[in-house]
């Protein structure tokens, strides 16, 4: 990734694994915006999550559409998003073929310890934790940058930070 220029980068991987917290951090360090993808649900997709029942590809076209346009238009972003399938990373690089991932992976058993230990989100459960799992297509061949998150949230930080080409900025 080129220093001067950060760009737009998409942190990504199942709920419950730090895209927001991670993000955050990168996009306050790098001096980008952060978007959480979350927040461009629709009122439905969010009710259906909040219910208990994982969204499906059509659920997911509208709001993939509105990232997409969100990426075409945001020159220095940090987007935190599940991204589970490579075909819609596939469609969010149609936005911009210079897209950089970060994918935060991690256990199920460590994600879903600490996913029971928030209650600050609308995706719960280790039925929907499991979806997520069951629909993760793992970037192995897309040039996407790989973090694990089992060490703790600072180690990730300056991992995701070495991992883009940034030092700490601590």
């Amino acid at each position: 990734m080129d220093k001067t220029k950060p760009g737009r980068i998409v942190v990504m991987g199942v709920s419950g694994c730090g895209k927001t917290a991670v993000g955050r951090a990168l996009a306050a360090s790098l001096g980008l915006r952060f978007v959480d993808a979350d927040s461009l649900h629709s009122p439905q997709n969010i009710a259906k999550m909040a219910a208990g029942q994982p969204l499906d590809d059509t659920d997911r076209a509208g709001w993939l559409e509105a990232l997409a346009d969100l990426i075409a238009t945001e020159d220095r972003l940090v987007l935190a998003c599940s991204a589970l399938k490579r075909r819609y990373r596939d469609r969010l690089r149609r936005s911009d073929p210079a897209l950089t991932f970060l994918y935060l992976h991690g256990s199920f058993r460590t994600i879903s310890t600490r996913m029971r230990s928030r209650d600050d989100h609308y995706f719960a459960g280790e039925h929907m934790l499991k979806s997520q799992f069951d629909q993760l297509e793992e970037p192995r061949d897309e040039g996407v940058l790989h973090v694990s998150v089992e060490p703790g949230l600072e180690a990730v930080i300056d991992a995701s930070l070495a991992a883009l080409g940034a030092a700490p900025a601590r």
